[in-house]
Parts: structure tokens; C-alpha cells; sequence
């Protein structure tokens, strides 16, 4: 195994479109939704442990999640936990995490990946990281790892990539243009073009080249990391991390290197991967009764002339549903959501309702 290979998992979101059963103290990454006996970072760190030595692999997360970090990931030391002071989106972390990685390892080469998603295929997924790892540490390229799409979906980004290719892989392309979440018209030209991918949100490359894209594309922000330096690694690094998250603005990678930067890749790959950004993804990789119900856990809900349902409640509840057709049903945590499946965008509109009206006891 390349100890020159580091992971960066994010693990800092709300999860707000999960709710009521991902809440803002305990989120969707903590959660097991499938039931098979790992949540969703568990599985995402178990996954790394094929690519990278344990040691390796840094969590950047709210500090308010650094306790549940360790129950769940008893083999991740302090150090290797990268907890913000405040939520400023992906490009300060991934800032804070390839500076801090630099100080341990200059010649590192660094995936950064979300911490819930679901690949159904990991060996793929392996493959197709390793194979993104060794091009980074031979180029000085960004690499993203694009979906091959299945259908016009437009609840995710597009990347389009052009014929030209890294010298070193004849297999990763020059990307063209990130498009964000697009209409269904366009997402079907894109789909049926051949040469648009899915955005994963999965990025591969060096510490060198990824801290020369800051200081290109954000100076600002590299100056800010840049200083702690000498802090990283050390006692001193929280309190520094302190003071920089308060004057870093709150922005994207995607937005602030990828679409700017003109040495961007992109890797075509199928390894099963769904974002699981909404219950509709959750409900598409479960298992179906034969009418199309997706219970979970299934032992005491009890379905009558009832048809694809989404259904998230407590073990322990009895759960009968009559006449209930293409509907989402979740309990947790003293609250009930009945929504049809139809309308599981406005979720995040119902939180915030939910907030103004109850306050945070509920969210």
C-alpha cells in the first residue's frame, strides 16, 4: 500500500433533506439507513482502508460531531480529525486538510470523498481511486471521478469532457464544463450526447498541485491556511483553525478551483454510486417487496393494497398502512413525516417551517 496516499472524508453536513430521521445533532453519516449494520461513514472509512494506510485517513467535520466520530471510528486518532469551528462549505476544509496533509507528507496524494454516499461496487470504486491516485502523483492535474449516467437525471451537476486526454492515462479526459443540476430537456441533450458525466463530488490529487490551485484561484484563503503551518499538527492547531474559519468566506470547491482551474480531469467510472441526496435515493437502492414498498426495517410494518412506499420507522413500532400509493413514511425522534414521494423537495422548506414555528427541538 502507497503510503504517499491520504483520504480526506467531509463529514461536516446537516443532512436536513433526511429528516426527521437526520437531524442536525446526529446526521445522516451516523445513520445505518439500509440496516446492515454500518452507518454510512463506517462504510465510507472501511472502503478507504483498502486505498490508504489507516493513519492516513483524516476526518473533516463540525466539532460538534468529534464525539460521535470516535464512537463510531474507534481507530481514528485526535489528530487525525479536522474539526470546524463553523460550517464554510468545501473549500475551507479541503484547504485546511491538504495544508495539514503538505506539513505531515509534501509528496502526499490526496482523495477528498463525502462520507455518505453509497457504492455498491467497491472494488470498482477501488480501482478506479487507485488508478486517479497514481496519475495525480505523476501530473500536475485535479482529477474528479464522473458517473456514466443511466438516465436524465437532474438532481445532480454534469461535467463534459473533451478527446484530450492526460499523457500518462489514455483513460482520464480534459474536462470541458461543469454544468449545475439542469432542466429535463437538457439533462436528456446530455445524457444522449455521450459525453457528459454525473459529478460525484470525488476529487484525487497532490497536495503540491491542489495548494498551487488555491493560491492561483483563491489567494486569499491560501494565505489564511498558509499561516498555520507552523501550527498544524501541533497543540496550537485548534486554536488557530479558530481564528481562520472566521475569516474564510463560505464557497464551494466545485465552484471555487474546479470550474476555474485549467488543468481539470476527469475519470469516467461505474462502481453503483448514488449521493443519497433524498429519500427517492435511499428508496432506489433498497430492497422492493413485489409491489415496489422499500421498508426499512420491515419487521413490524404491515402493508394493505399499498404500493411503492418509502418507509423508515422504529423497530419497535407497529406500522399498518391501508390504501397508501408512491407515498414516503419516516418516524423518528417524536415526529411523524408523511409526504408523498412525489413532493420530497419541499422537505428542506418543511424543516425550516418546522423551525420557525417549534424552534430547534425538532430540527
Amino acid at each position: 500500500m502507497n503510503k504517499n496516499n491520504y483520504a480526506l472524508i467531509m463529514a461536516g453536513g446537516v443532512g436536513s433533506r433526511f429528516w426527521p430521521v437526520s437531524r442536525t445533532e446526529y446526521p445522516k453519516q451516523f445513520i445505518d439507513f439500509f440496516g446492515v449494520g454500518k452507518t454510512l461513514i463506517q462504510s465510507t472509512y472501511d472502503r478507504f482502508l483498502k486505498i490508504c494506510p489507516p493513519e492516513n485517513i483524516f476526518i473533516v467535520t463540525n466539532e460538534i460531531y468529534t464525539d460521535i466520530i470516535k464512537e463510531q471510528l474507534p481507530g481514528i486518532g485526535d489528530n487525525q480529525i479536522l474539526a470546524e469551528p463553523i460550517m464554510r462549505n468545501t473549500a475551507p476544509c479541503v484547504s485546511y486538510g491538504s495544508m495539514k496533509i503538505a506539513q505531515l507528507n509534501p509528496n502526499a496524494t490526496i482523495v477528498v470523498a463525502p462520507s455518505d454516499h453509497t457504492i455498491t461496487n467497491p472494488e470498482a470504486f477501488v480501482t478506479a481511486i487507485e488508478r486517479s491516485l497514481k496519475a495525480a502523483s505523476e501530473n500536475d492535474c485535479l482529477i474528479t471521478l464522473g458517473i456514466k449516467p443511466s438516465r436524465p437525471d437532474t438532481g445532480y451537476g454534469y461535467i463534459q469532457y473533451t478527446e484530450s486526454v492526460l499523457e500518462t492515462d489514455p483513460e482520464i479526459f480534459k474536462v470541458k464544463i461543469f454544468t449545475e443540476k439542469p432542466n429535463l430537456d437538457l439533462a436528456k441533450s446530455f445524457v444522449q450526447s455521450g459525453d457528459f458525466l454525473w459529478n460525484a463530488g470525488i476529487f484525487i490529487w497532490s497536495a503540491k498541485s491542489i495548494n498551487k490551485a488555491f493560491l492561483t484561484h483563491l489567494p486569499d484563503m491560501h494565505e489564511i491556511f498558509q499561516q498555520g503551518n507552523s501550527s498544524y499538527n501541533t497543540d496550537t492547531e485548534k486554536e488557530f483553525i479558530g481564528n481562520a474559519y472566521q475569516q474564510c468566506i463560505n464557497i464551494s470547491i466545485d465552484f471555487a478551483i474546479m470550474e476555474k482551474a485549467d488543468n481539470v480531469y476527469v475519470l469516467p467510472a461505474d462502481f453503483g454510486w448514488s449521493d443519497l441526496g433524498t429519500w427517492a435515493s435511499i428508496y432506489d437502492i433498497a430492497e422492493h417487496d413485489y409491489v415496489g414498498n422499500a421498508v426499512i426495517p420491515s419487521e413490524k410494518v404491515m402493508m394493505f393494497n399499498s404500493s411503492n412506499c418509502m418507509v423508515n420507522v422504529p423497530k419497535n413500532k407497529l406500522v399498518i398502512l391501508q390504501d397508501l400509493h408512491d407515498y414516503i413514511v419516516v418516524e423518528s425522534n417524536d415526529t411523524l413525516l408523511i409526504c408523498p414521494r412525489s413532493a420530497e423537495q419541499s422537505i428542506k422548506q418543511i424543516v425550516a417551517d418546522v423551525k420557525s414555528k417549534f424552534g430547534t427541538k425538532y430540527i
